[in-house]
């Protein structure tokens, strides 16, 4: 399979910025559109899934990434099935344990054990499959079977996050664009499904970074330097769980030692302080950054290693003229 391609586009207001990007993204070859949801930072989500759905024709919708957590998931499920149901089969699920959308309102995120069990469930009960679920026999009756399945993808760094994905999902959502430590993360999911005597070459892989295509490499960085910040978010969990000294690469975790604070008020915004700490190496590690022949360099070296999708983080400056170069000069050579 080539190598396909995915935007995501905060949920910020105006909501017509939104649709706008969406249907410019539709236009130049994307195949994916993703939004993410953090309920309070930014506007809810699903109704303007619902309205990117009905103002496209091809294009799959999902979350990158909802949560289990702050989503009950009897009606995270209900959500995403009426969707495909309106969509005539366009969702996917990106799903995690919740960072910024639980964190912002003092919650934790969902305890990696509860995490599968509701996983499992949302999985088959979104589908049209009978759960049991709080000692209830529940189905979404209405759900239609011809339509395909959604599937569900889910987004981890630690061993036991990507165990869950290996053992529940259908692939892997990967917030960073190093090949390093892709690799690691999709050997240790697959480890996980073959154990669970599930096939490991089904486990799709995601891989979610900023991009921008430019001759200024400089500005490049500068666009992105939130990105390595919000990831190191989730590598301060790792650490405190693990410590620096594990069986994860440190080249995921050496980088935050310098680290020195993160303020969701900047979460995922271009010129964030807390970014401040980023390197250039690691913006070029993370991210795919460059002209259109050094972003393609860089994505053929991602499709060599087995990602299956690129999602474009759109959250730089010249977000239109990203999407036309992807669509003029990156999307056509992979096809």
């Amino acid at each position: 399979m080539a190598l396909s391609f995915g935007v995501t586009v905060l949920p910020d207001p105006p909501y017509a910025r939104f649709l706008e990007l969406i249907r410019h993204a539709e236009a130049n070859g994307f195949g994916y559109g993703w939004t993410y949801d953090s309920h309070v930072l930014w506007q809810e989500s699903f109704p303007l899934l619902t309205l990117a759905v009905e103002a496209t024709t091809t294009m799959k919708f999902g979350h990158c990434v909802t949560n289990p957590g702050t989503r009950e998931p009897t009606v995270l499920a209900s959500g995403y099935a009426t969707l495909h149901d309106i969509s005539n089969g366009r969702m996917v699920m990106g799903i995690g344990r919740g960072d910024s959308a639980r964190r912002y309102i003092g919650q934790q995120p969902v305890r990696v054990a509860e995490f599968e069990r509701r996983c499992r469930m949302i999985k088959d009960f979104m589908n049209g499959r009978e759960v049991d679920w709080n000692d209830k026999q529940l189905k979404l009756a209405w759900v239609r079977p011809e339509l395909p399945e959604i599937p569900m993808w889910v987004a981890g760094y630690g061993p036991k996050a990507l165990a869950v994905a290996g053992r529940v999902s259908d692939g892997v959502i990967i917030q960073l664009a190093d090949p390093v430590i892709i690799k690691w993360i999709m050997d240790t999911a697959r480890e996980a499904a073959a154990e669970a005597g599930r096939d490991p070459s089904e486990l799709k892989c995601i891989v979610c970074a900023p991009s921008h295509i430019t001759d200024d490499i400089a500005d490049a960085r500068e666009q992105v330097r939130w990105f390595p910040a919000m990831v190191s978010n989730h590598v301060m969990d790792l650490i405190e769980r693990y410590g620096y000294d594990s069986e994860i690469p440190h080249e995921l975790t050496e980088y935050v030692r310098v680290r020195k604070f993160y303020d969701y008020d900047e979460h995922s915004r271009v010129g964030a302080k807390h970014g401040e700490f980023v390197t250039d190496e690691i913006c070029d590690r993370f991210c795919v950054l460059g002209n259109a022949e050094q972003a393609c360099a860089k994505l053929k070296e991602l499709e060599a290693i087995g990602v299956d999708q690129f999602n474009i983080y759109l959250m730089t400056h010249g977000q239109e003229e990203d999407l036309a170069a992807y669509g003029r000069d990156v999307i056509p050579q992979f096809a």
